[in-house]
């Protein structure tokens, strides 16, 4: 993984993927301590980053393969984000997702044209899954986060944070990235060592699921004892990736977490100030500058929220917390 790859990936993406802004809000800074400056990847296309690395490795792959099919296995963004690509490519997509997936992304992932396998998240491997599938279909596997196309199209993300706080003045920063398997963070990490060196990423994750941030304080893989059981569902994954967590070890600061409460708490507070609807999952990182004020260093903060795939009566729970 080279930032040559995401400059190539950003080319691909260029007319496809949407820019998102980087915006502000005086009550949110107030909140935070610190001007809070966010990365609203909500707006993306089917409502999350995801589309970034899913149209990258899809446009990276020889035609000829592309043309026989695509695989994925995800809890809904992922799945979206390659169900659109292979829709905007004209080929078939099998998409593999738990059964205790949200409605909303398992209804949304079916509408945009893929054909959607369930299985039980506790008791079933998705990956042995989507491997049988795909050699029996022959198709090619989108894995979610480690794979170097996947990551390079997620590091456009920060180009374009290293490119937006540049034009704002910003030189030094902690940039909070909600982090699963370490895709958009190692992305981000990446992109920003070269254009924005000041810039340093700290992956932010649910309590109880904080993988990444255990194996970047003990320095090796270490794996979540649950895979379920958090309205974080997005980001929970079993442990990083084996391309992900080296550039996340040698680029990023310490992680953080964050509860299920203070997520909610960041949902309802992106929507108040600044009209942006987030999942849990993808207001981790906000809630972290929201609620860990001491742990982050510095007068600016960035903030990615990285979805807002979440489903009405979960985005109602986030209002009423505020109550």
């Amino acid at each position: 993984m080279n930032i040559e790859m995401i400059r190539a990936a950003a080319k691909r993406l260029d007319g496809h993927a949407r820019l998102t802004p980087l915006l502000t809000s005086p009550f949110l800074d107030e909140i935070a301590g610190r001007r809070v400056w966010i990365k609203p990847e909500c707006l993306q296309h089917t409502g999350s980053f995801k589309f970034r690395g899913a149209w990258s490795a899809l446009s990276a792959l020889d035609p000829d393969v592309r043309r026989a099919g695509v695989i994925a296995f995800s809890s809904g963004n992922h799945a979206q984000g390659v169900a659109l690509a292979a829709r905007m490519h004209g080929v078939a997509a099998v998409i593999v997702m738990p059964r205790d997936a949200p409605a909303l992304k398992i209804a949304n992932t079916r509408a945009l044209g893929a054909e959607v396998v369930l299985y039980e998240r506790g008791s079933q491997d998705r990956d042995i899954i989507g491997a049988e599938l795909a050699q029996s279909r022959g198709l090619t596997l989108i894995k979610p986060f480690d794979a170097p196309q996947v990551i390079a199209g997620q590091g456009t993300v920060g180009l374009e944070i290293a490119a937006q706080a540049q034009a704002a003045g910003v030189e030094q920063a902690d940039v909070l990235v909600c982090c699963g398997g370490g895709g958009l963070t190692s992305g981000i990490a990446l992109a920003l060592d070269t254009d924005a060196p000041g810039l340093r990423v700290r992956p932010v994750e649910p309590q109880g699921f904080d993988d990444v941030a255990r194996s970047l304080a003990s320095g090796q893989i270490e794996r979540n004892a649950a895979t379920s059981g958090n309205l974080c569902d997005a980001i929970i994954t079993p442990q990083p990736g084996d391309l992900t967590f080296p550039i996340m070890h040698r680029l990023c600061g310490p992680g953080l977490t964050v509860s299920e409460d203070e997520a909610l708490y960041a949902m309802a507070q992106a929507f108040l100030r600044l009209k942006l609807v987030a999942e849990p999952g993808g207001a981790v990182a906000l809630a972290a500058a929201l609620c860990r004020q001491d742990a982050i260093d510095g007068d600016d903060v960035i903030v990615t929220i990285s979805g807002g795939n979440v489903d009405p009566h979960l985005f109602a729970q986030s209002l009423e917390s505020l109550t």
